[in-house]
């Protein structure tokens, strides 16, 4: 299209307009709207900087409600959701705010108006960790009466958690408790959020969208209104558009004789544009073995060749299962869709309120292959099978790797999931994928996913670092970065594994950091090479008196790895440091402790 602008009356040079009318020529309507979002919102910035009406909230339109949007957020799900709906929301002339509920002014939320609120569920019903002390203050007696907001929530979470979505439903009910009015009901997200957030987002930019005090003059006869959630046309890589890297190394990183079979893996990021500082994770775009697609459709008596249609795509039913749909572990949403397919008395005494027990219990001994094989499902075609399936999704790891030390490549370690049920062979999707079928040259796609709630302090600030097994990945990338960085400050590794002669991981260079003063002190826990098995938490107690001098004088404690035993173990070991050492009761050391989390010296990033 070409769209003549007198020059005379525009605010653009010849050059400049020559370049916006080649860009228009190429856009289609999509990316035209998304386009005229962003300058949208790019023209409120430029707007206060320039001393415009905007105050530096970002607040509102002349006349208008105020409009913020918070989230809370462990992967960056919700972070990505509210940055989209502020972009949507700034297109149609709104000023919205937009922050992190764990940097959010908590003392300001009884002076707002309307309130978006995107956030995930973390395990069984918890907030996302940086986000504990919205909740805290939401919850408790100090929240004030909200009778003047009006406000609506997104929850994200996993149907295979009981208490599923747990941290939204909190914040919804407290909302209305506290006198607050809902804009919208509250949705409830599977991991398969994006439809279901498109259409709520839609509803809602709609419902904002034609209240008059929230549009300016200038929006009021604009163009159709974006798609808050609509995926443009990326302008990098990420979760929607990943990078297909190039394997560089699959390195087994463990001894002979190690019960373990962990990996350090490095991959090629050269021409992705792609950037990641210590702490970040790389996501991972795996797909399913064809082993266990086979055995699936065998029990289902279904053909491969079958064809399916898997947003708006038209594909074999075998490639659909082996690089759409989540096969090996089952949610309540299968258990659901199975009972009606195969009317099985027992599956439907599965899918009530009440039991939530059983259902758990049935979920843990039962993938969807065992589902399919106990409760065949006669003459089933392959869209009733999809029904119940969700979406496969990226898996995240821990970089291991600073960009400073090298360069354009990602590392990640990896411990591969193997067990057994039913008589059966059974691994994690992303870990066996690495294991078992990558090699030199192999492709992967990945992206970058932000955690800035896992960064290094100042350089000249303390760090103690917990790591057991894989979880010691992101602490060689710190090391990595402040190596290269020449940093002052002191660091402390708390490293633990089964056996110190085949699964020290890292052994040589951790070494070699402590003889170049990059790392000052090391302490290890080999819980297999001793009578009573000792684990980093032990160590942490041990050394009660150093450990609490460090927080003292200013360090920041970090933990990363498994969220279900280590991390609980840990944090009970750093509220006893503080009770012993530094002679408080059980109360006022857990106070400090939270104290250290609310300051953003105590930080994790536990799966």
């Amino acid at each position: 299209m070409t769209i003549q602008l007198p020059l005379n009356e525009g605010a653009l040079t010849l050059e400049q307009w020559q370049l916006v009318e080649g860009l228009a020529q190429s856009l289609t309507p999509e990316q035209a709207r998304w386009i005229s979002g962003y300058f949208a919102g790019f023209d409120a910035g430029l707007n206060h900087a320039s001393g415009g009406a905007l105050p530096a909230s970002g607040g509102p339109a002349p006349k208008g409600r105020t409009l913020t949007i918070l989230y809370g957020t462990e992967t960056g799900n919700c972070r990505d959701l509210a940055k989209t709906f502020a972009s949507a929301a700034s297109a149609l002339g709104l000023a919205p705010k937009l922050s992190d509920l764990a940097d959010y002014k908590v003392r300001q939320l009884k002076d707002e108006q309307d309130v978006v609120f995107i956030v995930s569920t973390y395990g069984e019903g918890d907030p996302p960790q940086p986000s504990v002390g919205f909740f805290e203050f939401l919850e408790g007696p100090r929240a004030p009466r909200l009778d003047t907001i009006r406000f609506s929530v997104l929850a994200l979470g996993d149907s295979t958690y009981e208490k599923y979505c747990e941290a939204g439903k909190r914040i919804d009910q407290r909302m209305a408790e506290l006198g607050a009015t809902r804009l919208a009901p509250r949705l409830d997200c599977d991991v398969d959020y994006d439809e279901a957030a498109q259409g709520w987002s839609d509803s809602l930019i709609e419902m904002l969208g034609v209240d008059p005090g929230l549009m300016s003059n200038a929006a009021a006869g604009s163009s159709p209104r974006p798609a808050p959630f609509a995926s443009p046309a990326p302008a990098e890589h990420d979760k929607r558009n990943p990078f297909v890297a190039t394997v560089l190394e699959v390195i087994r990183i463990v001894g002979r004789h190690s019960t373990k079979e962990t990996r350090h893996v490095e991959l090629d990021l050269s021409g992705s544009g792609l950037s990641y500082q210590p702490g970040d994770s790389l996501g991972l775009v795996a797909s399913n073995n064809a082993l266990v697609v086979d055995e699936l459709l065998a029990a289902a008596a279904l053909s491969p060749d079958d064809s399916v249609t898997v947003k708006g795509a038209s594909m074999p039913l075998s490639e659909a299962l082996r690089d759409c749909f989540e096969i090996t572990t089952a949610s309540p949403r299968f258990i659901e869709n199975w009972a009606k397919l195969s009317g099985a008395a027992e599956l439907q005494a599965l899918t009530g309120p009440a039991a939530a027990a059983e259902r758990i219990a049935f979920l843990h001994d039962h993938h969807v292959v065992d589902m399919v094989r106990r409760f065949p499902v006669p003459g089933v075609d392959a869209p009733s099978l999809l029904a119940g399936l969700r979406s496969l999704q990226p898996r995240l790891y821990s970089l291991g790797s600073s960009m400073a030390a090298v360069g354009d490549e990602a590392h990640i370690t990896v411990a591969p999931v193997r067990y057994d049920l039913h008589g059966s062979a059974r691994g994690g999707i992303a870990s066996t994928h690495i294991a078992d079928r990558l090699e030199m040259g192999s492709k992967l796609p990945v992206y970058v996913q932000e955690n800035p709630h896992f960064r290094l302090p100042d350089d000249d600030a303390p760090i103690i670092m917990v790591g057991p097994g894989t979880g010691v990945a992101p602490f060689r990338a710190f090391l990595q970065e402040r190596e290269a960085r020449a940093a002052p400050g002191r660091s402390w590794l708390f490293f633990g594994e089964r056996n110190l002669s085949s699964d020290f991981l890292y052994q040589l260079e951790w070494q070699q950091w402590l003889n170049d003063g990059v790392l000052s002190r090391l302490d290890v826990a080999f819980s297999r090479d001793t009578a009573a098995k000792i684990y980093v938490q032990h160590r942490l107690i041990e050394r009660a008196g150093e450990v609490f001098a460090w927080l003292e004088n200013g360090a920041s404690f970090y933990v990363c790895g498994d969220a279900q035993m280590m991390a609980p173990d840990v944090h009970e070991a750093l509220i006893r440091v503080v009770e012993v050492a530094g002679e408080r009761s059980r109360d006022e050391a857990s106070e400090y402790v939270h104290t250290l989390a609310a300051e953003q010296r105590y930080k994790r990033d536990v799966y």
